[in-house]
């Protein structure tokens, strides 16, 4: 506002219309965002501090069931601000960016408008998405919460506590894989084997497929020495394959099996990893879907994993394509350079 006000009084003082000002420093942009997250984290300790100090005090004077019932109250209305406060700007800036990122890469100088039109509808449908995923465990806990509310000496509300706890637990955790989702997190590339982090992930699935008789076909002519983070690459696999252990454990596949396949392309400039299992598949209108944000056919899912993965792969300078039609199964194909190329920049964005 300070910047603002200065502004207009250097326009009163006929330094010229407000088209030819000055565009702000990045000294200036940088004071004033900082000025907006200070503003919002004290407008958030101000609705943490009375309410922690009304919770002790309420347990000291009124007992832990009182107590707990205006925590459980209370506590839907700071986690809201919390989200809304403090989350949820930095989450719409850096959807923004990626998103607008994304699209001027696909296409060219020409089609800026069309590309920004395209955002906006994208914008819209992952506000719905955190809207929805965020609301409908806060409507069930403030709920809870209000049978609690008309009945304090009811035997069941430690049940129905329990069950809110569990609702707002649930908001916890979306809130924290969103906050993953947009962080930037570095990529460390060193020298690494595609085929180490493919047979690490297996070690780490080796109980499940087990459980569930998954035969694992690995065919691979070549180890896939390439530059990358051999981690992340790991926990990319081990959420490829995991969702087709869900694939199989949902659909009561019989006879489950993945084939896996690797090698180089013909030039030698990059390795390719395929991972083809004999699932249920997936439908044309949901396979366009697996990749964005918020998009889950699971019950208990964020609809996060596919969309980190690929953000992982991609910060490697890589790609990840699916292919798969109704009851034949669903296909996943890896591709990186095997030298840090254009693509791999250092740093992704992404969580594990």
């Amino acid at each position: 506002m300070a910047w603002r006000s200065e502004d207009r009084s250097r326009g009163e003082r006929g330094r010229g219309p407000r088209s030819s000002r000055q565009e702000p420093t990045p000294e200036q942009r940088a004071w004033r965002a900082a000025r907006r997250r200070a503003s919002r984290r004290l407008g958030f300790l101000a609705h943490l501090v009375p309410y922690a100090s009304v919770c002790l005090l309420l347990l000291a004077l009124a007992g832990f069931r009182v107590a707990l019932i205006v925590a459980l109250s209370w506590g839907v209305g700071v986690a809201c601000h919390y989200f809304f406060a403090l989350v949820a700007p930095d989450l719409h800036r850096r959807f923004i960016e990626d998103e607008v990122r994304r699209e001027l890469r696909e296409s060219g100088q020409k089609e800026r408008q069309s590309t920004l039109d395209r955002h906006a509808r994208s914008l819209e449908e992952l506000s719905a998405s955190i809207a929805h995923e965020i609301r409908s465990p806060i409507t069930a806990a403030k709920s809870l919460v209000q049978q609690m509310g008309e009945d304090p000496a009811s035997r069941e509300n430690v049940a129905y506590a329990n069950v809110a706890l569990e609702e707002l637990d649930r908001v916890e955790r979306s809130i924290s894989h969103l906050l993953r989702f947009a962080r930037e997190e570095e990529v460390e590339l060193r020298d690494m084997s595609l085929a180490d982090a493919l047979d690490s992930a297996l070690e780490s699935l080796r109980d499940r497929l087990a459980r569930l008789g998954v035969a694992v076909e690995c065919e691979r002519s070549s180890e896939g020495r390439m530059r990358g983070d051999a981690e992340k690459l790991r926990r990319v696999l081990i959420n490829l394959i995991g969702n087709a252990l869900d694939a199989f454990e949902e659909a009561g596949t019989r006879r489950p099996r993945l084939r896996i396949e690797g090698g180089e392309n013909l030039a030698g400039s990059e390795v390719w990893l395929r991972i083809r299992d004999n699932g249920p598949g997936i439908e044309a209108g949901a396979l366009a879907k697996i990749f964005s944000p918020f998009y889950t056919s699971k019950q208990q899912g964020t609809g996060l994993g596919l969309a980190i993965s690929k953000k992982l792969v991609e910060a490697h300078g890589g790609s990840l394509e699916a292919r798969s039609a109704p009851g034949e199964g669903a296909e996943f194909l890896l591709a990186f350079p095997k030298s840090a190329g254009a693509g791999a920049s250092g740093t992704g964005k992404g969580l594990e």
